[in-house]
């Protein structure tokens, strides 16, 4: 095996079906078959339906990635698959597959975290992540600080989402305001149009609050707040700012997030801030993470928004490390976990 393994990711985790090729830390391919056209109409993922597209995406994305990378199955060194957390059935669709390759290729096989993934994307771009770091992970279904001592077997938690995930709430007050799935590229654009007018909650910063969720989050009171101004607005008979909503709810999130985020990195003495995740993505919050981590003298490392979302790239950036750091396979019987714990970085 070469000193930079050449490794295949596979995410399967949500409705992106993602495969990866990289290098050490360099990326060569990244092919992505996305199901949420399909979701769209119920307005969320609906599981059977993102299980049953990465079945008939499998075979011809990877196919895809090996041509855009312009190698062989058997030039691959490793291949690594998430096995958690995610969707059950759509998580066994992606381990059965890598499973299926590695014994074809007679290649070792790596069970990695979805989590621990989004951190490690940011190699590809950015190179060697300095250890430790704070790792801020914003997503549909997680919103999570962590301490990030090694990416191969260090990753401690320091907070999450008590009840929705930053994501999360971006697709439901879409919803509230019309404006389909998925929510967050949406409000995003709407916001831009839009004024900071409307003093929206943030959820977990009172005094009494920061003693004990210092770095959790909760972000369901501030879309019921949403949900209620805009209910009284329609039952007024007023018009809905969507511009001006789409603003202020944007700004009540990304303001939580990146306070808490420059809020661990101060309290640790930790000079790194990484953010990953789907919201990571997220026009205000990269604007906001810069500007206040520029304050306090913290490196940003924010990879470019189609490496925020699911892919496979991700995948294989963690493989990469794992093989370079002489991490043991997994067995060809490894399991899935839906609920799989962040600091559980391999199985």
């Amino acid at each position: 095996m070469t000193a930079q393994p050449l490794v295949l990711g596979i995410e399967t985790s949500c409705d992106e079906t993602g495969v990866g090729i990289v290098r050490g830390h360099t990326l060569l391919a990244n092919a992505v078959a996305s199901s949420v056209a399909e979701h769209a109409r119920y307005g969320g993922v609906v599981p059977e339906v993102a299980s049953r597209a990465h079945l008939e995406a499998m075979v011809p994305t990877v196919h895809r990635a090996l041509a855009d990378a312009e190698v062989a199955l058997a030039d691959i060194d490793a291949i690594a698959v998430t096995a958690g957390p995610g969707l059950a059935g759509a998580l066994l669709v992606g381990v059965a597959a890598a499973k299926a390759y590695a014994l074809a290729a007679g290649k070792p096989l790596y069970g990695v975290n979805h989590l621990a993934a989004h951190v490690a994307v940011d190699t590809l771009e950015h190179g060697a992540l300095p250890e430790p770091a704070i790792a801020l992970l914003v997503s549909g279904g997680h919103s999570s600080l962590l301490r990030v001592d090694s990416l191969a077997d260090g990753i401690v938690p320091l907070g999450s989402t008590l009840d929705d995930a930053a994501g999360e709430a971006y697709d439901k007050v879409a919803r509230v305001l019309g404006m389909g799935f998925p929510g967050g590229p949406a409000i995003d654009r709407a916001a831009s149009e839009g004024s900071v007018t409307i003093a929206f909650p943030r959820g977990l910063t009172a005094a009494r609050d920061l003693r004990e969720h210092r770095f959790d989050f909760s972000f369901s009171g501030l879309k019921t707040a949403v949900a209620r101004w805009v209910e009284a607005r329609e039952r007024a008979g007023e018009p809905v700012p969507l511009a001006e909503v789409s603003a202020s709810f944007q700004e009540a999130v990304c303001d939580v997030l990146t306070a808490k985020a420059v809020d661990a990195c101060r309290t640790s003495g930790i000079t790194t801030l990484v953010i990953g995740g789907g919201v990571a993505a997220n026009s205000r919050l990269r604007a906001l993470a810069a500007e206040r981590c520029a304050r306090h003298g913290i490196d940003l490392r924010v990879p470019r928004p189609g490496l925020c979302t699911d892919n496979g790239a991700m995948v294989a950036a963690l493989g990469s490390q794992l093989v370079a750091e002489g991490a043991a396979p997994g067995r060809l019987d490894l399991p899935t976990n839906s609920a799989m714990r962040v600091d559980v970085i391999t199985v």
